[in-house]
């Protein structure tokens, strides 16, 4: 008789299944979505968390990684400024929605309401065996903000929802911008150092323009799983711009779906990777019809023994002629014990598109450095100089002249405290 050792779990893997039993009571949800909720944790169980095995993770090993849960720190967390004076603000605290401001045009439902009714259940659904973020955040997501921009609002300033967390909390974020909807929405993360998921869905009707500013700002110590799903109509335009400056253990994916005809997708993106933190950004996207155009730009500033990741995948369908898809990722090395890893994909299937990828990996250019000592500044500051001046280029590509001086006062702090 043969005897098969079952899979066994590590010390992480069976946390976060007590951390769902502990739970699951105070969790909200009608049957359909507890259904969801158990599926999600068998998945956990029989999976596990993924390896470098699975492709879409073969650079963080977040089995190997999430050796254990943060355990935060006591006390509430408590909601800071707004990155733009102005903006209409909405607060989740330790995974709970606690209210604000949202501007006319905009409706807003809280998330455990909708888990409550399970209206919200056919979004727990995983996107597929290597989702871990995905059913981390089904298992336990508690709360949030559903918004429902209608057809033809135009916000004049920036919607902020902010994420504040101290301990473990699971998070989303629903958002539907209606036909010629315009708005800037930032989703802000910041807190100590704890375990935190969070899911965004996006969904841009026809002729609407959305700008998604996804501020990543947690502690030294914090383990932050991030998920960006939207899907983007015809005429519609897409600006997603992604800052990671704080976290440990930090894993940001985006997933865009280009559905309409004359449509067009951006992503920049900006990881500060410091001291031993490890940040992923991993990006798919489909141009599913004809006549798409999408540019995705990542910087990339990594210090110390800093371990930075960008994946990104352009996948043309069959039929989606004259697609325009650029992808470029440019990296600065400050150390030799930083790393940085890069994989571009393309798969086309399509025989009329201007598609292409490139990536960089290089130090601060010395002449460079050189030319501005030889003025007499310092080589810190010198240095620092150049440094921002690599990243600050796509922070002010940005229409809001407060959104791009905030962002960079942000960099400018990062670079102060790890140049």
């Amino acid at each position: 008789m043969n005897i098969h050792a079952g899979r066994m779990q590590t010390a992480t893997e069976t946390a976060l299944t007590e951390i769902y039993v502990a739970k699951m009571g105070a969790l909200p949800g009608n049957p359909d979505v507890a259904a969801a909720r158990d599926l999600a944790v068998d998945a956990l169980k029989t999976l596990g968390l993924p390896t470098r095995r699975v492709e879409s993770w073969h650079y963080t090993d977040l089995r190997s990684l999430l050796r254990a849960i943060p355990a935060g720190s006591e006390g509430q967390s408590e909601p800071v400024k707004p990155l733009v004076k102005g903006a209409s603000v909405l607060t989740v605290e330790e995974g709970n929605a606690t209210g604000g401001n949202s501007g006319a045009g905009v409706t807003v439902t809280r998330i455990a309401a909708k888990l409550e009714d399970g209206s919200f259940s056919t979004a727990l659904v995983a996107r597929g065996t290597d989702d871990a973020i995905g059913q981390i955040n089904t298992a336990l997501v508690s709360d949030g903000y559903h918004l429902d921009i209608a057809d033809g609002t135009e916000l004049v300033s920036p919607i902020e929802v902010q994420f504040s967390a101290d301990q473990d909390s699971h998070t989303r974020l629903a958002i539907k911008a209606g036909k010629g909807a315009k708005a800037t929405i930032i989703e802000r993360h910041t807190g100590g150092d704890a375990f935190v998921s969070a899911v965004t869905h996006l969904t841009i009707d026809d002729g609407a323009e959305i700008t998604l500013i996804v501020d990543q700002e947690r502690g030294a110590g914090a383990v932050h799983l991030g998920q960006l799903n939207a899907w983007v109509g015809k005429d519609a335009k897409l600006i997603v711009f992604v800052m990671n400056s704080g976290g440990k253990l930090v894993r940001q994916e985006v997933h865009v779906a280009v559905k309409g005809e004359g449509s067009d997708f951006r992503l920049r993106g900006i990881n500060l990777v410091g001291g031993e933190s490890h940040i992923d950004v991993t990006m798919t996207l489909t141009h599913e019809v004809p006549n798409t155009t999408s540019t995705e730009v990542i910087r990339n500033v990594v210090t110390g023994r800093g371990h930075g990741v960008f994946q990104g995948q352009i996948k043309v369908f069959p039929g989606a002629q004259k697609t325009d898809a650029k992808m470029a990722c440019n990296t600065l090395l400050l150390s030799d014990e930083g790393e940085f890893s890069t994989k571009p994909e393309l798969e086309i299937f399509a025989d009329d598109v201007a598609c292409g990828h490139g990536a960089t990996v290089r130090e601060v250019e010395q002449q460079h450095l050189f030319y501005l000592m030889a003025r007499g500044i310092p080589e810190t500051v010198a240095r620092g100089l150049l440094v921002k001046a690599f990243v600050a280029e796509i922070i002010e590509e940005l229409e809001n002249e407060a959104l791009v001086e905030a962002l960079e006062t942000r960099l400018a702090d990062w670079l102060e405290s790890n140049g």
